[in-house]
């Protein structure tokens, strides 16, 4: 646990190292890159519930939401052409981050996170002066080539760069941030809502602070240990290792670090290389992670949360205020994940997280289920009953902040071997920013047909995603990053496909004396 000893002797090797003022320093600048993530999911939602953005770009569905009594509520933002403007960033994503992958592989961490934010810095500058609805989808798509090679590079920086010990609470910084930049987007959004002609220039324009905050801040860091490794710059890289670690005293993971990049380096094909049964563990944590990520109904409360209050029966700022609310439950209680990451694991987080969510969908379903029925021809909740509402939907924001929200950024850039870690990373965000497109493009319309019953799809897959991570995912806390392949060797699934004569498994077995210890 942070703090304290974390490993058993015949659990491996310990490297020494502290948790400098250096590192905690350069994790935090790191972190920040979440902040255009967390910025453009927060003002999407904002932006398309204010009048006078819908009046400009989307006059059909301003002329719905202006329409008598009798409109039914699930279906009055139900638009095409809107969730494109919302979900045509996260395709963009997709795209750009397979090409950060050998950005962040040949030229280092630092320079995919300085692409990140100019690309997303010339986005939001177009968004702010749009004229028409393609003009604000080029600006989406330019944030989203940002956002790709931000969240491809900001998570392996921020778990290479962190002593072990601390991995988890530094690497959840990255979701931190996201959630710092949502509650941000949203407290403008409300007082940007306001200023009744351009305020929707005002948020999406914004979007050009946390940009320059990304490029400035990657100017300034230094390159990762292994980075530098893997470019060959082994006397620079050993001298930022022991300022890193904070002790002279770094031989052992500096060895390891430079065995594991030698191997990485006879690889020729890291994408071909994914493919190999040995690396089945990681392709299918790269692709399940994010997956379920997305299906646990977040981003429909992110994207979409004054959208959804509106829907549900308030007005115009109570549903921005709402955001605001929920928005703050998100970033207190990522705060909750940073302090129990390594002290409770990440397997306890995520099935906590997940029964709390179910629970919490379950209940939203009921209470949207006996107001507005099938119908949805109720244009106003009792003040009481949308505050109850609004708790529930907390509870649930809690949850997902303190487990999959930050664990599914962590998991993921912590158990990749450095041969396949930039591929793989790759998978994962492209993964997590095609089902964000996905659930963005067809939220509207689900909504509209499935009605109230949309929650229960949402806590179908929480079910079905928490019984992936119970039989499927193995503890990593405590565990040294060039390490992780214990944790497959040890599993009593995966196991089978780690074979014998596997160099990083063997070097397991000369350290801890066994390979099938468990690691539950």
């Amino acid at each position: 646990m942070a703090g304290g000893p974390v490993r058993h002797n015949d659990d491996g090797k310990e490297y020494p190292g502290n948790l400098t003022p250096y590192v905690l320093a350069t994790c935090i600048v790191a972190a920040m890159g979440g902040l255009i993530f967390g910025y453009d999911i927060g003002i999407s939602g904002g932006v398309t519930s204010m009048a006078m953005f819908l009046k400009k770009f989307f006059p059909d569905v301003y002329r719905k939401q202006t329409a008598h009594s009798n409109t039914n509520q699930y279906c009055k933002f139900d638009s095409v052409p809107l969730t494109l403007f919302t979900s045509s960033l996260y395709l963009a994503a997709l795209i750009s981050s397979l090409v950060a992958s050998t950005v962040t592989r040949k030229f280092g961490r630092k320079l995919s996170m300085l692409f990140g934010g100019l690309l997303f810095c010339s986005g939001a500058l177009i968004n702010a002066f749009a004229k028409d609805v393609a003009m604000l989808i080029v600006g989406r798509i330019l944030l989203g080539f940002g956002i790709g090679f931000a969240n491809q590079s900001v998570p392996l920086y921020l778990s290479e760069m962190a002593p072990y010990r601390y991995r988890g609470a530094l690497n959840i910084g990255f979701q931190l941030s996201i959630t710092i930049g949502i509650l941000i987007a949203n407290v403008l959004n409300y007082f940007f809502a306001k200023i009744h002609d351009w305020g929707w220039r005002l948020s999406l324009g914004g979007a050009m602070v946390p940009a320059i905050i990304i490029s400035i801040g990657a100017l300034l860091l230094p390159d990762t240990p292994n980075s530098l490794i893997e470019r060959g710059k082994h006397d620079e890289a050993i001298t930022k290792l022991r300022r890193v670690r904070g002790v002279e005293e770094v031989d052992e993971e500096f060895k390891d670090l430079v065995a594991a990049s030698e191997k990485s380096k006879l690889v020729e094909h890291p994408w071909r290389n994914l493919l190999q049964r040995k690396y089945r563990p990681h392709l299918t944590m790269a692709i399940a992670i994010p997956f379920f990520q997305q299906l646990t109904g977040i981003n429909v409360i992110m994207f979409y949360a004054p959208v959804l209050f509106k829907t549900i029966g308030f007005k115009d700022n109570a549903s921005l205020m709402s955001a605001v609310i929920t928005g703050g439950v998100n970033v207190l209680a990522t705060l909750v994940s940073i302090y129990g990451v390594d002290k409770w694991g990440r397997r306890f987080l995520f099935l906590e997280g997940g029964v709390q969510m179910f629970i919490c969908q379950v209940a939203v379903a009921i209470c949207i289920g006996l107001k507005f029925g099938v119908s949805g021809n109720v244009q106003n909740l009792p003040e009481w009953y949308a505050i109850v509402v609004v708790l529930f939907i907390c509870i649930y924001v809690a949850a997902f902040a303190w487990s999959w929200g930050p664990l599914g950024w962590l998991v993921p850039s912590e158990i990749f071997p450095l041969e396949i870690r930039s591929a793989a990373q790759s998978i994962n965000v492209s993964v997590n920013m095609f089902f964000t497109f996905v659930i963005a493009q067809i939220f509207l319309i689900m909504l509209c047909h499935l009605k109230f019953g949309l929650f229960l799809f949402f806590g179908f897959f929480v079910v079905v995603m928490s019984a992936f991570i119970y039989f499927f995912l193995p503890e990593t806390k405590g565990i040294p990053i060039e390490e992780m392949s214990m944790v497959w060797k040890s599993h009593w699934f995966w196991g089978k496909y780690i074979p014998a004569d596997d160099d990083s498994a063997l070097e397991m077995g000369k350290n801890n004396g066994s390979g099938k210890k468990s690691v539950y």
